[in-house]
């Protein structure tokens, strides 16, 4: 039986989309009939989402400096001791780079990258200094001694290749489980119970409003301050007669260095009016709630409850929160930095650029938009989210890769 090692950082909700794309694709490559076993770091969350991984065995170690850079002295050790037959690294610039380089020195073992859209020229300008002094030490050599690196989408494969990096690239985007029922089917009262739905957002429902969801990490690279300023020129405060008067924004995700502190002053700036739900009550007619981290059935709720949803990111892999939105059969807004082409070609997704002026113009599209249309958009991607991006397809894919670095099959047409 083949043994694999799957290093990343935190196995827990605070690696954001990391965590559902690494865990659901170890939980599908088990099926395969491989011995898979995840090393990563420990933190408040790891020992209530751990158990989330099963049957995946999942070592995590508490951690010794900055815990961004996720070193631990038993990582090395624990990865001797399982020895796998082939390692596969999630995400850069961290300790499991060193682990896995020093591994494949002692024992010979091929290793697989995914940078996980690490490699995006917004990513590597972001910190750029800190990225150039890492990349001189160890991760320079962690990428060029890779076997293969995978690409989630082919603007991540030509984004490596501009750096020089001559590896094999497998092209092999994330995965996505789709929903038993889709969010467009009429809902039993029974089925609204176990935080199915949000309740905030049925609560604006109730008062006649409906919703865009943003729901991601909170960090300047999604675009969240431009997505405020256009929604504050098109549609303003409820009450101002705007464009979508009737909506409101909602946004969702778990805070990265304050920076929800900064919309929310960005916010009152411009005259929006808001509310955090996690700290009042939601009356009158918001224009934005805050609704903090949203994790299993509650996530799903605002998947169910919300009307659309919104990514205007300026850099992604493949993100998993709009392949998750298609999945409820919901109609998206999204930029090409999302690096989701066929959700434009397929009639799944409305396109905006980065700047003010076109996410206020795509928000204008959305509102204005027939309920008809919209339930198309979501129809077309749940349809493309089930053909190119369910997790039984990603698995056998990089199943395939794993066969072929170690010698036991053919080379895989997704490897360019």
């Amino acid at each position: 039986m083949i043994k694999t090692a799957n290093l990343t950082g935190s196995v827990s909700r605070n690696a954001g989309g990391l965590y559902e794309s690494v865990r659901r694709l170890v939980q599908s490559l088990s099926k395969t009939g491989m011995e898979i076993r995840v090393f990563g770091t420990a933190d408040e969350h790891t020992a209530a989402d751990i158990g989330l991984w099963s049957p995946v065995k999942v070592l995590a170690f508490r951690t010794v400096g900055p815990h961004q850079f996720g070193y631990s002295p038993q990582f090395r050790k624990l990865l001797e001791d399982f020895s796998p037959d082939l390692v596969h690294t999630h995400g850069i610039w961290v300790y499991s780079s060193i682990a896995t380089n020093q591994y494949r020195r002692r024992r010979g073992v091929p290793y697989l990258i995914s940078a996980h859209g690490m490699l995006d020229p917004w990513a590597i300008r972001h910190s750029h200094w800190k990225k150039a002094i890492a990349y001189l030490f160890y991760e320079g050599a962690h990428l060029r001694e890779a076997k293969c690196l995978r690409a989630l989408c082919e603007s991540e494969a030509i984004a490596i290749r501009k750096l020089g990096l001559t590896n094999p690239i497998a092209i092999i985007p994330n995965g996505i489980d789709l929903p038993a029922v889709p969010a467009s089917a009429a809902l039993q009262p029974s089925e609204n119970a176990g935080g199915k739905r949000s309740p905030e957002l049925e609560q604006l429902k109730a008062a006649g409003r409906k919703t865009v969801l943003f729901l991601s990490r909170i960090h300047p690279k999604k675009g969240i301050p431009n997505l405020l300023r256009a929604w504050s020129s098109t549609v303003g405060s409820p009450g101002k007669g705007g464009v979508g008067a009737d909506w409101t924004l909602a946004i969702a995700g778990w805070d990265q260095g304050g920076h929800e502190d900064e919309l929310k002053r960005l916010a009152t700036e411009l005259g929006l009016a808001w509310v955090d739900a996690r700290t009042g009550a939601i009356t009158g007619a918001p224009a934005v709630v805050f609704l903090g981290p949203q994790f299993g059935a509650a996530k799903a709720g605002c998947y169910r409850s919300c009307d659309a949803f919104i990514l205007p990111s300026f850099s992604e892999g493949v993100p998993m929160v709009v392949l998750e939105a298609w999945a409820y059969g919901k109609p998206v807004v999204i930029t090409p930095e999302c690096n989701l082409p066929a959700g434009f070609t397929r009639g799944a997704a409305l396109r905006i650029e980065t700047d003010v002026a076109s996410i206020g113009r795509g928000l204008r599209e959305l509102f204005q938009a027939s309920p008809a249309a919209l339930q198309t958009l979501g129809e077309h991607g749940r349809t493309l989210v089930a053909e190119k991006f369910a997790w039984p397809v990603v698995a056998q894919d990089m199943k395939a890769v794993y066969d072929w670095l170690l010698g036991g099959g053919p080379k895989p047409g997704c490897v360019v």
